[in-house]
């Protein structure tokens, strides 16, 4: 071995392989070394935990102890989550709460992404962003002009692998930890998924609400190879004129123009988003037209649960959600001290 290499820094000479079986939870490691083991582990795997730390650290510390580690803190911070997730939620509030109302406006998105579990499969991780909203010059989505944009900025995750009972209180704590709840202005820009707009509704009734512009306009894209699948000329301009519609709020033109054809099924799409579908009107009130920070989110989080093979015992994914979610957010030493 690397004779600059430090084995088991911080180590308790009285520990053996004996107290592992007998159940004795006091680690080898000391408390600085034990936080940083954990916080690698939630950016990579845990052979490259190992790796990283032999290469920087000069630490022996096998991958088998950094999911140990991650094992026994995890399910702390866990628990801690849990705690404050269930003090949070509307019943254990005071009216107090509520009455300091403010004006800086708050984003709110959420999407899902698949997990391998050993138990069951692929199963959805659900994730949701909270976020601020700042202006500046981008690309405008249909002239191509640079113009004035709202985007996400100061982005907080919460993620649970569950359903979507199990989901909602989770969002509810993100969104009161970021005074959410007593904003004047809210909005909620998602994809068209049901289940997300059934939360929306229910957790931010009075939220402005959005289909995220890239997968309305998606649904144009499929429409319009649909009505012309051998006619290139014929489907950009379909495409483009129901795209200005689209933009502007005038869903109900694309309605008509879908009725009595063979795409009269996505028309249900765009007569269910319809209130969701005003681009123009989201822009000038400040809104973002997408939802690239939740979908940077699901990625993010998938770089850590989707490796090369893994598959996860489904008890280990949701403290390791709840890991990763602060190491994206840097509140990961927040939490640990107070967990």
């Amino acid at each position: 071995m690397n004779e600059n290499i430090i084995i088991a820094p911080h180590v308790n000479r009285g520990f053996s392989p004996l107290d592992e079986q007998l159940a004795v939870t006091r680690s080898v490691y000391g408390e600085r070394l034990a936080r940083d083991i954990v916080w690698l582990s939630g950016m990579l795997p845990y052979a490259d935990c190992e790796a990283v730390l032999a290469r920087i650290g000069r630490y022996h510390v096998a991958a088998s102890s950094c999911w140990r580690q991650t094992q026994r803190h995890g399910s702390r911070l866990q628990t801690y989550v849990d705690h404050q997730v269930h003090l949070s939620q509307p019943e254990h509030l005071s009216a107090t709460e509520f009455d300091q109302t403010h004006a800086q406006p708050k984003g709110i998105s959420m999407d899902g992404g698949l997990v391998n579990t050993r138990e069951a499969g692929w199963k959805e991780l659900k994730v949701g962003a909270v976020f601020d909203l700042e202006t500046d010059f981008e690309v405008h989505p249909v002239t191509g002009y640079l113009t004035k944009m709202a985007h996400g900025v100061n982005v907080r995750y919460t993620a649970v692998l569950g359903s979507k009972l199990e989901f909602e209180p989770a969002l509810w704590h993100l969104a009161c930890q970021h005074h959410v709840h007593t904003t004047t202005r809210q909005g909620v820009v998602a994809d068209g998924a049901a289940w997300i707009w059934n939360i929306a509704d229910y957790l931010f009734p009075h939220a402005y609400q959005l289909v995220d512009w890239y997968h309305a306009t998606a649904h144009l894209a499929q429409t319009a190879h649909q009505l012309h699948p051998t006619d290139e000329t014929a489907r950009q301009t379909w495409y483009t004129t129901m795209r200005h519609h689209l933009y502007t709020g005038a869903s109900a033109l694309i309605e008509a123009a879908l009725a009595d054809t063979p795409a009269v099924s996505q028309a249900h799409y765009f007569a269910t988003h319809a209130a969701r579908l005003n681009y123009e009107q989201a822009r000038l009130a400040g809104w973002p037209l997408g939802s690239g920070t939740v979908e940077s989110g699901i990625k993010q989080f998938k770089q850590r649960f989707c490796g090369s093979g893994m598959r996860w015992n489904i008890a280990n994914v949701q403290p390791m959600a709840t890991i990763r979610g602060a190491v994206l957010t840097n509140t990961f030493d927040a939490l640990w001290n107070v967990a």
